[in-house]
């Protein structure tokens, strides 16, 4: 994999993990109801639910570039356009997202925070979509096993690294306040993102 084409890839994951969703108001609940270390902990635990996605995605569509190239290529241009209909739905739908309204509630253990965190990752089927569409366009039959798991390391560390982040700087209210902010921003720029990356697999 080119470091061209990794970029493109590590931007998209970063993005997608920036943008506010159900898996961001369960690591903001848990660091603002909780503790930093809630935060931490469901972040982590997220991420690992990411990596088990992307290495059935990455493996599944391995297989099927090298025996069923017909049925790739029609998933790789279904991949494309579901990637443009979420970009379409981010400019439109741009600061109405409720994930960074956070509700009163009692502590409870870490590993209630890390069981919140995995749960919201493997069992939200958009992110399977997710993957299914984003890896389609990087899946190739030449690849080797280093590309393949360079992507699943990724998707894996991106998601990791931003939902620990948010959970040690959003824990400060001035900051949270300022993610609230510029929430439209962000979901316009993922956007803008999903949309070039559905251009790109139409046009190679």
């Amino acid at each position: 994999m080119s470091l061209m084409l990794w970029g493109s890839l590590f931007l998209v994951c970063l993005m997608g993990a920036m943008s506010p969703g159900p898996s961001l108001a369960v690591v903001l609940r848990e660091t603002v109801r909780n503790s930093r270390w809630h935060g931490v902990i469901a972040g982590l635990s997220h991420a690992l639910g990411v990596g088990l996605w992307a290495f059935l995605t990455v493996h599944g569509l391995a297989l099927l570039v090298t025996e069923h190239q017909g049925l790739y290529m029609a998933l790789s241009w279904g991949g494309a356009a579901y990637l443009a209909w979420m970009g379409v739905q981010a400019w439109r739908h741009a600061g109405e997202a409720k994930a960074l309204q956070i509700e009163e509630g009692r502590v409870h253990s870490l590993f209630t925070a890390a069981r919140a965190g995995a749960m919201i990752s493997l069992l939200n089927p958009k992110l399977a979509l997710f993957f299914m569409a984003l890896f389609s366009q990087f899946v190739s039959a030449e690849q080797s096993l280093l590309a393949q798991w360079v992507m699943i390391l990724t998707a894996t560390v991106v998601d990791g690294a931003w939902y620990t982040l948010v959970a040690l700087m959003l824990s400060q209210p001035r900051l949270l306040k300022a993610l609230r902010r510029r929430a439209a921003l962000v979901e316009r720029a993922t956007g803008t993102i999903l949309l070039g990356l559905a251009v790109r697999v139409v046009t190679l």
